[in-house]
């Protein structure tokens, strides 16, 4: 801390004006600056004054609306904040070792596992190639993309597109196949991944053919996986695209993030074994 010549008030080191009365702390103004207040004041009464208006100068800073600053919120099971970290920088990484916000003991987190950009007011979130991914919870449907991953209870479901079949010509001695003709064609699939990444369970998707993901009820069911809501997800077929959305879960909903991804004010996501949120303006 450094205290003002002409006030006394408490400033920290790094700062150049004083925060109660707006005097240059540690010598004369540059030619170039400009204070945050008048750099005329009077002292009346044993208080800083503006000249403008006659006001204390604490009227001022009362009244300016206050600049919250951006960061990141550690979450526990309930919601609750555990720990707060600031994006002071414009890239700020996240990691158990070697990151500017660094969780030791997680053993789920890469030792550099994502970096948080911001711009113009704007933040963003990339993944830096780390082994479990970066996980950010929908907050709107998200239409599927080939190859995307999303993660739904604990269990890590990839989407692949699997293109339009052709015509089935008959065969030699023109017999027809005997097969069923509901549901029509496949043109994707979520396959259920092992934590090596190996395959597990397939669910083929067609035009027209909705799967509701969850606990006790749906099309796909996983009974195992306490941290499945009964319902959780849905995937909507919207022509030759498909929807994924939130069923009103309890955990959500998560993508894992591919390339640049912009988070909105209060966006969650997943980093390792670590809830974390967006605090904004």
């Amino acid at each position: 801390m450094i205290r003002c010549d002409h006030c006394g008030a408490q400033n920290d080191a790094a700062s150049r004006f004083c925060k109660d009365c707006g005097h240059t702390i540690g010598g004369s103004r540059g030619k170039n600056t400009i204070p945050p207040f008048p750099a005329r004041v009077s002292e009346e009464g044993g208080g800083v004054m503006c000249p403008q208006c006659g006001q204390p100068l604490a009227h001022h800073r009362r009244s300016a609306p206050l600049t919250k600053p951006i960061g990141l919120s550690v979450l526990d099971e309930a919601g609750s904040v555990v720990q707060s970290h600031e994006l002071k920088r414009e890239e700020t990484s996240v990691g158990r070792i070697d990151a500017d916000i660094a969780f030791p003991d997680d053993p789920f987190i890469s030792p550099i596992h994502a970096q948080f950009s911001v711009r113009a007011g704007e933040v963003y979130v990339r993944d830096l190639g780390s082994r479990n991914g970066t996980w950010v919870f929908l907050e709107e449907p998200y239409t599927l993309q080939d190859g995307d991953q999303i993660l739904v209870g604990s269990q890590v479901l990839r989407f692949r597109r699997l293109g339009y079949p052709g015509p089935h010509p008959p065969e030699q001695d023109q017999t027809r196949r005997l097969g069923s003709s509901t549901p029509g064609a496949d043109i994707a699939s979520l396959t259920q991944l092992r934590g090596d990444g190996s395959a597990r369970d397939v669910i083929h998707l067609s035009p027209g053919r909705d799967v509701l993901i969850g606990r006790e009820q749906g099309d796909w069911v996983f009974p195992y996986d306490l941290s499945m809501s009964g319902r959780h997800a849905e995937v909507k077929s919207m022509d030759a695209d498909f929807i994924v959305m939130d069923a009103g879960s309890r955990n959500g909903v998560g993508v894992a993030a591919r390339g640049e991804i912009r988070l909105h004010p209060g966006a969650r996501l997943l980093v390792g074994d670590r809830i974390l949120r967006l605090e904004a303006p």
